[in-house]
């Protein structure tokens, strides 16, 4: 029986660590959690939020502009991170309309697509 997502992964191409710490642990605010002695050669780092890690691993030859492969952070105030998103220089694109959410994607530096999602609030009864 599946009981719940323990982890999940990302890459970015060997030796960007430092640029990918300063994008995602310091801009956006992820923490840092300490990955295992035995696998800290492999390069990388991983993060934790909330119950879930986000491993980022390196890895060499791989086109993540191409895919359609993401992470999705639900959020508070989708408006100011647009806005810091794009203060950032990434491109903001706007994502399909899904009930219940705003929201919208951007590839990361290394070209990991990235969605950004927000609970609507319920309208009023009219």
């Amino acid at each position: 029986m599946l009981q719940s997502i323990h982890h999940i992964q990302i890459t970015i191409p060997p030796g960007m660590e430092i640029e990918a710490r300063a994008f995602y642990c310091q801009y956006l605010g992820l923490q840092e959690i300490e990955k295992p002695l035995p696998l800290q050669m492999r390069g990388g780092f991983w993060m934790q939020l909330g119950a879930q890690q986000i491993h980022v691993g390196t890895e060499t030859g791989v086109n993540r502009g191409a895919t359609k492969a993401h992470i999705a952070y639900l959020v508070l105030d989708l408006a100011d991170w647009r806005e810091k998103i794009a203060a950032y220089g990434l491109t903001v694109l706007e994502s399909e309309p899904i009930p219940g959410f705003q929201r919208f994607e951007f590839r990361d530096p290394f070209g990991n697509r990235v969605e950004f999602l927000e609970r609507c609030s319920a309208l009023p009864a009219t």
